[in-house]
Parts: C-alpha cells; sequence; structure tokens
C-alpha cells in the first residue's frame, strides 16, 4: 500500500471514529420534542354530561341532563372516554311538536356524537370546539348547556336541555360544555 493510500485510510478512520463519538456525545439533530411547559397539561376535572331525553319520528332529537349530571361541578372523571355532543347552527326554524321553553329551548341546528375522546384531551373548548369542526366541518362545536332558545324570534336562551335535529342513540352519555361554571374537563 502506498504513503498516500494509507494516510488516506487513516483519515478516513480518523473521522468515521470523530463521527461515531459526536454521535454518542452529541443530541441527535432531530426535529426537537415540544418542551413540556408548551404542551397544555392533561384536563383533570370532572366534566358534565347529558343524554337523550326523547327522539321524535320527524327528526328532533331532545338531548337533556338526568339523575346523574352536575352542572355545577362535572359528574364524570375526565378519564371517561366519551363522545362530544357536537352542534353544527344552521338556523332551522322550530319544527312541529317542539314547543320552546326556558328548560327545552330550540338549537336552531343539527347535533351529532363525535367519536369517543378522553376528558383529559379536553384542554379547552377552543380544543373540544375543533374536534366537533374536524369530524363535521367548519361551524361545527361543543354543544353547550345554554344552546336552547325560546321566545320571541328565539331571542332568549335557557339551559339544562334543549331540542336539535339529529339521531342520537338512546342511552348514550356525552360531553357538553357550560360556559358559567366550572363542570368542564379544562376547568
Amino acid at each position: 500500500m502506498s504513503r498516500s493510500t494509507a494516510k488516506l485510510l487513516a483519515g478516513a478512520a480518523s473521522l468515521a471514529l470523530a463521527g461515531a463519538l459526536a454521535a454518542v456525545t452529541t443530541p441527535a439533530l432531530a426535529a426537537p420534542a415540544t418542551p413540556t411547559a408548551l404542551r397544555p397539561a392533561a384536563a383533570t376535572h370532572a366534566g358534565m354530561t347529558w343524554t337523550v331525553a326523547a327522539q321524535q319520528a320527524n327528526g328532533p332529537v331532545h338531548v337533556s341532563h338526568d339523575a346523574t349530571t352536575n352542572a355545577y361541578q362535572g359528574d364524570t372523571p375526565a378519564t371517561a372516554v366519551l363522545p362530544l355532543l357536537c352542534l353544527t347552527v344552521t338556523g332551522a326554524g322550530t319544527p312541529a311538536g317542539v314547543t320552546p321553553d326556558f328548560y327545552d329551548g330550540w338549537a336552531e341546528g343539527v347535533v351529532a356524537l363525535s367519536t369517543p375522546v378522553s376528558g383529559t384531551s379536553l384542554t379547552s373548548q377552543a380544543t373540544a370546539d375543533a374536534l366537533c369542526a374536524q369530524q363535521f366541518g367548519p361551524g361545527s362545536r361543543e354543544a353547550e348547556f345554554h344552546d336552547g332558545h325560546y321566545g320571541t324570534n328565539l331571542a332568549a336562551t335557557g339551559g339544562w336541555s334543549f331540542w336539535a335535529y339529529g339521531n342520537v342513540p338512546t342511552g348514550t352519555r356525552f360531553w357538553v360544555a357550560i360556559n358559567d361554571q366550572a363542570a368542564n374537563p379544562w376547568n
């Protein structure tokens, strides 16, 4: 082997060794992980849940609180995996057979259930709304306790339940937001 070839091989071996040492002692140049301080903490607060009170043959469903619901502190641990009740307000008029009042308002739209999610992932109202929009399109958001409208031109809002178009299976519990109590997983 010539002297120049030996020098090249020695240089290459030296570079390879330096590269191996650098790989062991230097962090990889992969994309940096999201710093823990920037990641939202998992939601830990109990959340409020509702169920179906009635489903009419012509399409409206009555979603409501029941004996399990706690609208003040939440009734279901954030670790539970349940669908979100999503609402898309369309401006739909009140259908025959529905008489809106404070406790049984008309939501002027369509409800549907999301795929089930852990309450721990519901770190904010915006996060919940985004899940609904992702599954049901722009304008869809998590339904809220006060979404039922009643009175002249449906100008007043009530609470505890509401009617909307949709087909939601009876016997199902689902997450519903409330904007004036600490009864959401993100509270």
